[in-house]
């Protein structure tokens, strides 16, 4: 009886060092797991909406679990304020100017806290840090937005509706091009006209691009004009007298048109001559009186000659006119 006693005693110790044990693991395994036996710091961060995080909830840092969630407090402005364990040997690598945000542990998976920036010239976060936070997105934002995108798209589609049905029918320019035979094949003809056209058009362009490297060749009239200083200079000057025997030949004009209206003119005596019959008749008639006159004038020096009185006169003068 006294060994079989013991042995229960034996067994029944057995069993409650084994369950110490297995208590024992189980507490070191969860504390490893939420850092609870690990040497850390605390820094905060306060939010407007943490979105239900919960203490406990794991932080993380470059996709690494660096500490967990301590305490979650309302402050005076209704504002939460987090209070965060870091793990001591990963504050070199966060700094006073780093940021953190509310983000999930999967697509649905537990609120966590994202540290996240910071620059290396910032000093490293000591105890009692506090980081600046970046706005979470709101689920119910996103819901609404989603709602109206999918209200947008709704309607998008059924515009396209709308569009295709048109189109089917041979409705609108486009749906006539789908539908009409003829309106293609004049579309099809004008597209070979422009093509036509735009072939014409590259010629022209090298006919062009040709006669400018002519015009560019050492030694041409064009080339000359351009580069030769001095043959510009000659031709600048011919040019200006040119313009000079122009305005003289413009005076000659002017004179000889002054000249042709003066002929014109009855009251000048060119212009009497020329326009007037009466005093064109009057100078005809004493020309010819004049030659009446100069024929008896040489009948009458005739007669003077023959006569005895001036006989001796006239000898004499032909005398001395033969000397």
């Amino acid at each position: 009886m006294s060994n079989e006693n013991n042995r229960k005693g034996v067994i029944v110790g057995l069993f409650v060092f084994f369950g110490i044990v297995i208590i024992i693991a189980g507490v070191l395994t969860l504390g490893g797991q939420k850092k609870t036996f690990v040497k850390a710091i605390h820094v905060r961060a306060i939010f407007k909406d943490v979105n239900g995080l919960a203490v406990g909830n794991n932080i993380w840092f470059s996709g690494v679990k660096v500490g967990t969630i301590k305490s979650i407090n309302f402050a005076p402005d209704a504002s939460v304020i987090v209070v965060m364990n870091l793990e001591e040997k990963v504050k070199q690598y966060i700094h006073e100017d780093s940021k953190a945000k509310i983000g999930s542990d999967g697509l649905i998976g537990n609120k966590i806290v994202v540290i996240y920036g910071g620059s290396a010239n910032a000093p490293e976060v000591k105890e009692n840090s506090t980081l600046a936070v970046e706005a979470a997105l709101d689920p119910e934002q996103i819901m609404t937005t989603l709602q109206a995108n999918n209200k947008n798209l709704l309607a998008i589609t059924g515009d396209f509706k709308v569009i295709s049905e048109r189109l089917s029918s041979g409705k609108g320019s486009i749906g006539k091009l789908l539908t009409d035979e003829s309106v293609y094949n004049e579309l099809t003809a004008a597209m070979t006209s422009l093509k036509s056209a735009t072939s014409h058009a590259n010629v022209i362009s090298k006919d062009l691009a040709g006669y400018t490297d002519r015009l560019k060749t050492k030694g041409s009239l064009a080339d000359d004009l351009v580069s030769d200083t001095v043959l510009f200079s000659r031709l600048r000057a011919t040019v200006t007298q040119m313009n000079d025997v122009a305005d003289k030949a413009n005076g000659i004009v002017s004179n000889l048109s002054q000249a042709s209206s003066q002929f014109n003119n009855s009251n000048t005596p060119i212009g009497a001559l020329l326009n007037d019959q009466k005093a064109a008749s009057d100078l005809k008639e004493t020309l010819r009186n004049l030659s009446s006159g100069t024929a008896k004038l040489d009948e009458n020096m005739e007669a003077l000659q023959h006569n005895f009185l001036f006989r001796g006169f006239f000898r004499k003068k032909a005398r001395q006119a033969g000397k």
